[in-house]
């Protein structure tokens, strides 16, 4: 995906979720009987403006990145006496509470509706059926034979990949031993259990791969190394392959298979190949160099093709369907799931037990969201819930600031029968400032590292 592509995915991917979560704010505010003065979608000039019938000015900036909600406050301009009752500080502690939350309630609420929608509809996924087992891989080592499904993965069905990578991503740090139950793919079998020892498990690594960190790679179907589609200006295109040619051999070793040409293409980045095609029943030699690529801590190399697709045994996609009133206990199951991964994730961030380098900024959010749209609807709503839930569950942090900070204020006055002084309260916003520009900067910089 370009890089305009990957913007647009992210300016379409912030403006969804923050207009959800200022929404909030802004429909409870107004239900609280409180004035609201602006209404924007980023920060910045604005670009487009208009007002409602209640004098709201509704505003879409420059920068797509946040979002506020401007209420008639005494603390930031002079108030007119007829309209004190609307001020945001007149309102009781109760009402600011409710406003406060509506904003990170939005965002979970949303994440329920897109997901009650996945789950309604019916989703597609491939059965988690492991391919080769690397030898002295920890999955080896747990007796794990290639071709076996993952049913359970610490007590907790696995129908797809996707959750069996779940799983795994909330075992990141610990010690002890995860559980696996396997059997063999669509049998009626007792699942046979097995347990693989972890201490600290990639404690300190910088975007870890649970998965081949215990030598699982999913099964993929072979099929034969046929070219579909050269990328004009590659390395393939200049070694003179077309579209429809089959590949044989290479180095004067036989292609297996779809899997073998690819492994051993980006295991040769700079090389010279010679590369046996079958074309129109003649065969022809080509001369072609893989051009080296950094993917993932390591160098590949790439030509330039897209093979012919290899379908999938209809045996190995499963349909999981919940029904249209089953889905609402299952997506708020999910919804209660993702933010617990979340929160154990900045706890295991903050003790240290994963590295801090994994944080991500706008950059890594661009990435995410422009691959997930690529893969189509279903994927891009379960991204948008993912980051839904991250949003609301971030913005409860008691760090002045975000709307947790305020509800701490808020509940320390229900306590104390009165607000804090305003020095305490400008003292922790001078606080809370600093602690969220230094992750957004750390955030950039991860995002700047990785590229």
């Amino acid at each position: 995906m370009s890089v305009v592509e990957q913007i647009l995915a992210l300016i379409v991917t912030l403006g969804i979720l923050v207009s959800i979560h200022e929404y909030g704010h802004f429909w409870v505010a107004r239900k609280c009987g409180v004035k609201v003065l602006r209404f924007s979608i980023g920060f910045g000039s604005p670009l487009v403006r208009w007002r409602d019938r209640h004098g709201t000015e509704f505003v879409i900036a420059a920068l797509p990145l946040g979002g506020y909600v401007k209420m008639l406050d005494e603390r930031e301009a002079p108030v007119e006496p007829a309209e004190l009752a609307y001020s945001f500080n007149r309102q009781s502690v109760y009402k600011r509470i409710a406003i406060a939350a509506a904003g990170p309630l939005a965002n979970f609420l949303f994440a329920i509706a897109a997901y009650w929608i996945m789950f309604g509809v019916g989703t597609q996924t491939l059965v988690p059926v492991l391919g080769p087992i690397p030898e002295n891989s920890p999955a080896a080592r747990a007796g794990i034979q290639s071709g076996l499904e993952i049913v359970e993965v610490d007590g907790v069905e696995t129908p797809g990949w996707s959750e069996v990578n779940l799983q795994l991503l909330k075992r990141l740090g610990d010690t002890g031993a995860i559980e696996f139950d396997l059997k063999e793919p669509n049998s009626a079998d007792t699942p046979v259990s097995h347990r693989i020892v972890i201490d600290r498990w990639l404690t300190g690594e910088v975007e870890p791969d649970p998965m081949l960190a215990l030598g699982f790679v999913p099964y993929r179907p072979s099929g034969p190394a046929l070219i579909n589609e050269v990328v004009p200006g590659g390395a393939a295109e200049q070694g003179g392959m077309q579209a429809d040619d089959l590949v044989l051999y290479i180095n004067d070793q036989h292609v297996a298979d779809s899997g073998d040409f690819v492994e051993r293409i980006q295991n040769s980045p700079g090389l010279l190949l010679e590369v046996i095609v079958e074309r129109e029943g003649r065969q022809n030699t080509l001369l072609v160099t893989p051009e080296p690529t950094f993917n993932e801590n390591e160098t590949i190399g790439i030509i330039g093709v897209k093979l012919q697709p290899v379908s999938y045994p209809q045996e190995l996609i499963r349909t999981i369907e919940y029904g249209w009133f089953g889905s609402i206990a299952k997506a708020v199951d999910k919804t209660w799931e993702m933010t617990l991964v979340i929160l154990n994730a900045i706890k295991k961030m903050i003790v240290g037990q994963i590295s801090v380098e994994n944080l991500g900024g706008p950059i890594t959010i661009a990435n995410a969201a422009g691959t997930s749209a690529s893969y189509g609807l279903e994927s891009f709503l379960n991204f948008l819930a993912y980051l839904s839930v991250s949003l609301g569950v971030l913005n409860l942090l008691p760090i002045p600031i975000l709307d947790g900070g305020h509800l701490l204020y808020y509940f320390i006055e229900l306590v104390r029968g009165k607000p804090l002084s305003e020095d305490k309260q400008a003292l922790g916003l001078k606080i809370g400032m600093a602690i969220i520009a230094c992750v957004m900067i750390f955030a950039f910089y991860n995002d700047l590292s990785r590229i």
